[in-house]
Formats: C-alpha cells, sequence, structure tokens
C-alpha cells in the first residue's frame, strides 16, 4: 500500500477532503504524524494544491486570530 506522510494538520484535512483515507494518525516527539492512503500518487500534488488554495488562506487567517488572542492574555 502506497501511503504519504504528513504533520500538518490542515494539509492532512485538505488531503482528506479531497478522497485519501486516514491510515494513522499519532502524536510524534512534539509534532503530529498522519499517514494517509496515496495509491495514486496524487498526495503530493494536492499538498501544493492546498498552498495554493483558499483553505490555506483561511487556516492562516486562523492561526493570525489565535496568535491575537493568546498575545493580549493577561495572567
Amino acid at each position: 500500500m502506497k501511503t504519504y506522510t504528513t504533520s500538518d494538520l490542515p494539509v492532512a484535512a485538505f488531503l482528506m477532503m479531497r478522497g485519501l483515507s486516514l491510515v494513522r494518525a499519532d502524536r510524534g516527539m512534539g509534532r503530529f504524524i498522519f499517514e494517509l492512503e496515496d495509491p495514486d500518487d496524487r498526495a503530493a500534488n494536492l499538498a501544493i494544491e492546498y498552498l495554493n488554495s483558499d483553505f490555506c488562506k483561511f487556516d492562516n487567517y486562523i492561526r493570525n486570530l489565535k496568535s491575537v488572542l493568546y498575545q493580549n492574555k493577561k495572567p
């Protein structure tokens, strides 16, 4: 079975949206590990598609908003 592995949660979610099936999800040494079925070797191209998509822009805005909220958090 051919698989594709990524530690990027949004990329893994996008690949699943595009039809790849999750084989394994683990928490490694301080990071996530997602392994997805990739029988047609589409995952790498789909990951690039994600980086050029509005989904990626949306995810970046979410991260920026979280950053603003946590920076303004008082102890």
